[in-house]
């Protein structure tokens, strides 16, 4: 285990004993496709804004879409990669859903370690180069760690050796601690961890759920029409 995989460790204990102490009744009763109401809450203007200026965001598709979803992400989060594909019908389908992804990765080893290489992607890549990267990585089965994402890295026509540089700067630390300090005061408590028109939505609500909410904030510019 590298110096900086244990260090984040101690973060990610850190972060996560912080996230559980917090409750989130549900500011709109927004039921989830199995039919429980999906936690979310509204967050400040001043936090939602700083999410494109965090280092290693990506404004993935639909980059003129007038809709705006983020999607904090950790590659090993199972429910990660159901919204991904979700996701990713969505924006084919809808050219106004605009889709910036802000990699998060919080569940362990396997997820630092791969972040380090997407981070190092997030980088080097175009949106579309990266976009490709975010499904190709979540194809088959099993932990995702840096060797699988390294193997995606290179599939897109990245460099190897600029990719293991990057990968291995010191500036991974200080990125990844940003996310992680503004995920928390995000409310962020659980991956996927989704944000549209000022609303955070901690955990998959599912993609009719998802697809109710982008419908409604197309018509009435909130997650929820009266």
């Amino acid at each position: 285990m590298s110096r900086l995989a244990r260090s984040f460790v101690i973060v990610m204990l850190s972060f996560g004993l912080a996230v559980a102490a917090q409750a989130d009744p549900g500011d709109y009763p927004i039921k989830a496709d199995d039919g429980e109401v999906i936690a979310n809450h509204k967050i400040p203007a001043d936090l939602e804004a700083r999410i494109e200026k965090l280092p290693n965001v990506v404004v993935a598709a639909n980059p003129n879409g007038k809709i705006t979803l983020v999607e904090f992400y950790d590659l090993n989060c199972p429910y990660c990669r159901q919204a991904s594909a979700d996701i990713d019908a969505l924006v084919k389908s809808n050219p106004n859903l605009r889709l910036v992804l802000v990699p998060f990765p919080v569940l362990g080893i396997p997820s630092i370690l791969a972040g380090r290489i997407e981070y190092a992607v997030a980088k080097l890549a175009t949106p579309e180069q990266f976009y490709r990267f975010h499904r190709l990585v979540y194809q088959g089965r099993g932990v995702i760690d840096d060797k699988r994402a390294f193997e995606a890295a290179k599939q897109i026509g990245l460099d190897p050796q600029k990719v293991l540089d990057l990968a291995n700067s010191e500036s991974f630390a200080a990125d990844m601690k940003q996310h992680l300090q503004l995920g928390d005061a995000l409310g962020i408590q659980a991956t996927p961890g989704l944000i549209i028109k000022g609303v955070a939505f901690v955990g998959y609500p599912g993609k009719k759920a998802l697809a109710g909410v982008v419908a409604a904030a197309q018509r009435c510019g909130k997650v929820m029409c009266q």
